[in-house]
């Protein structure tokens, strides 16, 4: 049997080296969601499939071409998640946590699988941040969820993001919507792709976002789901702008924008970057009135989004923002001989129950090998113990930046007097 070394296609490693960057941004996203009262959730990687067919919505592409689904020993059907909000909305019902208060407000970083041709910005295996709002239909909802993510890139200082947002209206808009958009592209059958032609008479609003040129060509002259909208949806829909306008958020209203999942109503928006070609849209949301009702739930009207990490970090990799590099070694201890070994030991681990990285040997080096692997890893101090050292009772301590030696006692006050050693070198380095 053959060595195993190649991972699953669309698939890709997040390594040791670069983990920090995720870890940089997710910890940013945490922050911000909670100074907005959003609290964490955390649901299955797998779930019934019906779960996604009736949530996300059977005519969308995801439930019919891209989800991973399989059966179990025990005969039922499931499927990896496609996106976060169908299992956060079906945690929301059977933990009941509708008798805690609305709104509910929830957050989660979570990986989504779907099954679709590999690119930049586009894989199997993604991961996303997204916020879930549930019970309340309030206009403010709709302009607090998009401040949150403004908040976010205002933090990662990525630039250059357009908000486009759109009403795509309620169920009674969309019937005469549809209609109209049926008896426009029915015109141009001869002309739209087989993706096109099968949504003409299930979801034809799919139509408007439709990525093959000659159809996207047509979609331009279609009708505008804005002169479609009920006198809520357009009352909705111009509250939301003017909380937008109050918040100093600059906008531009795109008809065109209608997401590829079911469950929306009303409001929708995207967070679009030129930056990074064809997969342009980083962050995407709105509301979802109907998707707790549609679960079996009672009506609560809902809203969220959903925010690519991976997208995000290819767009502040193209503006070259810098994300600070993690805290390097603080202090790598090499020990010559057995005795002195069993001393490193303790003196690294006295330094890391302080609260800093402290490192010494565990491969068995040489002392040449020890002081190259300190250097390698970017240690800012080392101190090398043998016989002499552990007879005296003191040590010294190298900066490895300026070459400089301090003595220090190894005693139960080492900790404290390295410490107190080592934040001054930060100063002396910020200066």
């Amino acid at each position: 049997m053959g060595v195993i070394t190649k991972k699953i296609k669309g698939t890709e490693d997040v390594l040791p080296k670069r983990s920090y960057r995720w870890q940089f941004v997710e910890n940013i996203m945490r922050e911000e969601a909670e100074n907005f009262g959003f609290k964490e959730i955390r649901t299955p990687v797998f779930e019934h499939t019906e779960l996604f067919a009736r949530g996300v919505g059977q005519t969308t592409d995801v439930v019919q071409k891209e989800m991973y689904t399989f059966d179990t020993k025990g005969g039922e059907s499931v499927t990896l998640r496609p996106e976060g909000t169908a299992g956060a909305a079906r945690a929301v019902l059977e933990n009941s946590l509708i008798n805690e208060g609305l709104p509910i407000k929830a957050y989660y970083l979570t990986s989504c699988y779907r099954y679709e041709k590999p690119q930049a910005g586009r894989l199997r295996e993604f991961h996303q941040f997204g916020v879930e709002e549930y019970g309340t239909s309030s206009p403010a909802a709709d302009a607090e969820v998009i401040l949150l993510a403004l908040s976010i890139f205002k933090r990662l200082q990525v630039e250059n993001l357009q908000l486009e947002i759109n009403s795509i209206g309620c169920p009674d808009c969309r019937s005469k919507y549809n209609e109209s958009l049926k008896k426009y592209f029915s015109e141009h059958k001869d002309t739209l792709c087989k993706n096109c032609l099968n949504r003409l008479e299930k979801n034809p609003m799919r139509l408007i976002d439709c990525k093959n040129p000659y159809c996207a060509e047509i979609a331009k002259g279609a009708p505008s789901i804005l002169d479609f909208l009920c006198d809520d949806c357009n009352s909705h829909f111009e509250q939301v702008k003017k909380y937008l306008a109050v918040a100093g958020v600059e906008f531009k209203v795109n008809p065109s924008i209608v997401r590829g999942l079911d469950y929306y109503t009303k409001t929708v928006f995207e967070f679009v970057s030129n930056a990074i070609g064809s997969q342009g849209t980083v962050c995407g949301g709105g509301r979802y009135d109907g998707l707790v009702e549609e679960l079996g739930g009672p009506r609560l009207p809902s809203l969220g989004y959903a925010m690519g990490i991976e997208r995000l970090l290819m767009v502040m990799d193209n503006q070259d923002i810098e994300i600070p590099l993690p805290e390097p070694c603080a202090l790598y201890v090499a020990g010559l001989g057995e005795n002195a070994q069993e001393k490193a030991f303790e003196i690294v681990n006295m330094i890391r129950n302080s609260g800093l990285f402290a490192e010494g040997d565990v491969v068995g080096r040489g002392l040449r090998a020890q002081m190259k692997y300190a250097d390698k890893i970017g240690a800012r101090f080392s101190m090398v113990l043998g016989d002499n050292e552990l007879e005296e009772g003191r040590a010294k301590v190298k900066n490895m930046t300026t070459g400089e030696q301090t003595e220090l006692a190894l005693d139960e006050s080492f900790a404290e007097r390295f410490i107190a050693l080592y934040t001054a070198s930060k100063f002396e380095n910020v200066e």
